[in-house]
């Protein structure tokens, strides 16, 4: 069984650096109201274990996960002024991980093909 299904997740976790962790969670404040405009995004939150950090996120598509990066690039270049990104993985079927390989790169992430699967 194949998926017909096109959402794609990206999972970022942040190492908040020391003494930076109320200064990071006022920047998620910022991410939560710019992201919540966007059509594509089907689920986006923040969860916290001591200084680390994860970032749950759905788009609608390949493309929908671009306009969120594009919309929230400057937010994320501040936060990676006070903490690292420590991994990144990009789950999604493969023709629209396809879409995302070349405008990802730089920041390395891990690429997990969605082979089996639906969604309500």
């Amino acid at each position: 069984m194949a998926t017909d299904d096109k959402c794609c997740s990206i999972y970022p976790y942040f190492k908040v650096h020391a003494g930076k962790l109320d200064e990071f969670r006022a920047g998620c404040e910022k991410f939560m109201e710019r992201t919540s405009s966007e059509p594509g995004c089907l689920y986006y939150g923040f969860s916290f274990e001591g200084m680390n950090v994860h970032c749950r996120e759905g788009y609608r598509d390949a493309d929908a996960l671009l306009h969120h990066l594009d919309n929230v690039g400057d937010l994320l270049r501040e936060a990676l002024k006070i903490a690292d990104l420590a991994r990144l993985e990009i789950h999604g079927p493969e023709d629209e991980l396809d879409k995302l390989r070349e405008p990802l790169a730089q920041l390395h992430p891990q690429f997990y093909q969605l082979d089996y699967g639906f969604r309500r």
